[in-house]
């Protein structure tokens, strides 16, 4: 597998990552920030997802397929969990976070 084929979705991944720690950020800032547990704790695990399956299609690693498919079913499960929140960091990791997980499903479909 080469870096320049799958470069769309590690960019998707790297974005993915960007956004989720970025909400994740904004969360504890909220005055209700117990109501965000679930909402940081799901950023900060697809944000190290994306990080590491950017990081494994980059270096051609021959089991990239195997984590994007869980990174893509992280993502859909943080997308969830931030499209419930009105806060736009929220808004906008969810939508990063689809992105993110179609990303990765097309390139497991190509690698199959």
């Amino acid at each position: 597998m080469s870096q320049e084929r799958f470069q769309s979705c590690i960019d998707a991944c790297i974005s993915c990552a960007i956004a989720c720690e970025h909400c994740a950020s904004e969360c504890l800032k909220e005055e209700s920030v117990k109501m965000m547990i679930r909402c940081i704790e799901l950023d900060r695990e697809c944000a190290s997802v994306c990080r590491s399956a950017a990081e494994l299609m980059s270096m051609g690693g021959a089991h990239a397929s195997l984590l994007c498919s869980a990174c893509a079913d992280i993502c859909e499960a943080c997308a969830r969990e931030c499209g419930m929140h009105d806060m736009n960091h929220c808004q906008e990791c969810a939508e990063e976070c689809e992105a993110c997980a179609e990303a990765c499903r097309k390139m497991v479909e190509a690698h199959v």
